[in-house]
């Protein structure tokens, strides 16, 4: 990490002087076709950002966690992306204008430390991402997705490394390039191997180290 703690603070200032807003569950933050002119720092709960694909399914990009901001391309660029934002979970963000966010980075070389670890963080998640992809199998993609997860938002049960954030069959096959139907089949695949548990959308890795020798 670039930014050390006194670093950090500054930069949660900006937002801290922004508005705070809490979502619930299932509320969109940026909606389909709106124009966003600001920037949200998450400090709990969880996003879904996602685009509509031209069959109208939803096609998943990434979920955001706590600390992580949104959409950050377009506050640094300008450059207007059609995607969604819609909280998962009870959700509390500061919220600031793209304008103030870019003359506060301009202005204060402090905040860009902590900045480009958060540009690093991004760069590394899409980058296991495409990773993913190259692998041949819906399986082996499969499997990749979600130990990648596990990484991400593991939370350790007695059963296992729980994938802490609701998971549906559409969202994963829409992140590891399948249809619902195949990702429901290797799922429930690796179901009666025992190696998965999935409950109410919620996907627990019973055992790492043997879906790993899947790959």
């Amino acid at each position: 990490m670039l930014g050390n703690d006194t670093q950090l603070e500054i930069f949660l200032s900006l937002f801290k002087s922004g508005s705070q807003l809490t979502y619930q569950k299932g509320e969109f933050i940026i909606r389909p076709g709106e124009t966003v002119d600001h920037i949200f720092y998450i400090k709990k709960g969880l996003v879904k950002a996602f685009n509509i694909s031209k069959y109208g399914e939803d096609n998943l990009l990434i979920i955001r966690k706590p600390r992580e901001l949104f959409p950050l391309i377009s506050a640094l660029t300008g450059e207007e992306r059609d995607i969604i934002y819609q909280a998962l979970d009870t959700t509390t963000v500061y919220r600031i204008s793209k304008d103030k966010f870019r003359e506060f980075i301009l202005t204060n070389t402090d905040a860009l430390y902590p900045l480009i670890d958060l540009i690093t963080d991004q760069y590394h998640m899409h980058s296991e991402r495409i990773l993913n992809l190259e692998y041949r199998t819906v399986r082996e993609r499969l499997v990749s997705f979600l130990l990648t997860m596990a990484k991400r938002f593991g939370q350790e049960t007695k059963d296992g490394t729980k994938i802490d954030v609701p998971l549906r069959h559409q969202d994963i096959a829409s992140s590891i390039n399948s249809s619902r139907e195949t990702t429901s089949r290797e799922l429930s695949a690796l179901e009666r191997k025992g190696l998965v548990k999935n409950k109410q959308s919620f996907i627990t890795i019973k055992d790492c180290e043997a879906m790993k020798k899947l790959l």
